[in-house]
């Protein structure tokens, strides 16, 4: 999204469940990610920062990744 021009600052909380676990230098393109609609957690309001991604969570991900930049 940089290379492509777009502003990818998000000044926006994260309000996932266990935002906490989420890396300190991952935080911004998290929230980027999230308010875009790119990233959207996992059911119960998780975004789970230390699992395996699915094969499915990852095509969704390219798929809106497509859709946005």
């Amino acid at each position: 999204a940089t290379y492509n021009g777009m502003d990818t600052s998000a000044d926006a909380e994260l309000t996932y469940r266990d935002a906490e676990s989420i890396s300190d230098y991952a935080i911004p393109a998290v929230a980027w990610a999230t308010v875009s609609g790119i990233m959207q957690g996992r059911d119960g309001g998780v975004f789970a920062p230390a699992d395996f991604t699915t094969r499915a969570e990852a095509a969704a991900v390219f798929e809106r990744t497509d859709k946005t930049i």
